[in-house]
């Protein structure tokens, strides 16, 4: 029995020994950063809430203006330095009030991917929001989306305009969510009915797309007549620049396009009306 417990015991201390070594290598690399994350740990370094802080400052900066210059742009996915020439070319304009991009920040939703778009943006010169896209939702995307920017239903409200800010994207929920929220959309009619006229309705998806819940199209269109003055709406996701009346009542959709395609649009909203121009950089 003692031959026993003397090799038990000889047997922890080895053991013992083992796991020192492991614990100690295992510091060493975890200090010299050998150890990455994982892509969807939705921990990152540096801003977050971006869009209720921007959304206070665009609100302050245009509370009494009569004519606003608004940058569109979208779908940055990873085309950075397309995205860097983007926001140059905004920067290099001067006379631009804010910027709200459409969404699809990311490609696969990854937290890096994130910090990188979110660092391209933030060089611009002027405040700006971004809506969520569905490339944007990718593994734990929507979390790191709502840590860093916010919620994925939001307005401002800018020289007497609300621009709402939908989430359209219904099958990243397989349709089990509420997308679009009408109730967000019912809440934005009469909140702050003093401070607005007019209204832009802005989203990722358009209606009758893939990603939109088609099963509400008609719904949706019907609750768009209750925004106050609706100008028209604007959206992403197609990769292309068009513009249609997908409804075939005169409202028109405005498609903004990609990163890659080199080319975005300036809205100008005056007290008479609303001019739209397509810029190439």
């Amino acid at each position: 029995m003692q031959k026993i417990q003397t090799k038990v015991l000889a047997g922890l201390r080895r053991s013992k020994k083992l796991l020192g070594r492991v614990l100690t290598v295992a510091a060493a690399l975890a200090m010299c950063g050998c150890f990455d994350t994982h892509p969807y740990d939705v921990d990152f370094d540096g801003d977050r809430h971006i869009n209720e802080r921007q959304i206070s400052e665009i609100e302050r900066r245009c509370a009494d203006r009569d004519t606003l210059r608004v940058a569109l742009i979208s779908d940055t996915h990873l085309w950075h330095s397309d995205a860097r020439d983007e926001v140059d070319d905004i920067n290099r304009r001067g006379n631009i009030d804010f910027v709200i991009h459409l969404g699809d920040l990311t490609d696969t939703g990854t937290t890096r991917e994130f910090e990188w778009s979110r660092d391209i943006l933030n060089r611009l010169q002027v405040p700006y929001v971004a809506l969520i896209g569905n490339h944007d939702f990718l593994g734990t995307g929507n979390q790191t989306y709502s840590s860093m920017f916010g919620a994925v239903d939001f307005a401002l409200i800018a020289a007497r305009v609300k621009f709402v800010c939908l989430n359209t994207n219904a099958t990243e929920y397989d349709y089990m969510a509420a997308v679009p929220n009408f109730d967000f959309m019912e809440e934005q009619f009469v909140k702050d009915s003093a401070r607005f006229d007019r209204t832009v309705v802005l989203m990722h998806a358009v209606p009758y797309s893939d990603q939109f819940n088609n099963n509400v199209c008609k719904a949706f269109r019907r609750y768009l007549d209750y925004f106050p003055g609706l100008m028209c709406c604007v959206y992403g996701h197609d990769h292309s620049d068009t513009e249609g009346n997908i409804y075939g009542d005169g409202l028109t959709f405005y498609a903004v396009d990609c990163a890659k395609h080199r080319n975005y649009r300036i809205m100008t909203i005056t007290p008479e009306g609303y001019e739209m121009e397509k810029i190439r950089y």
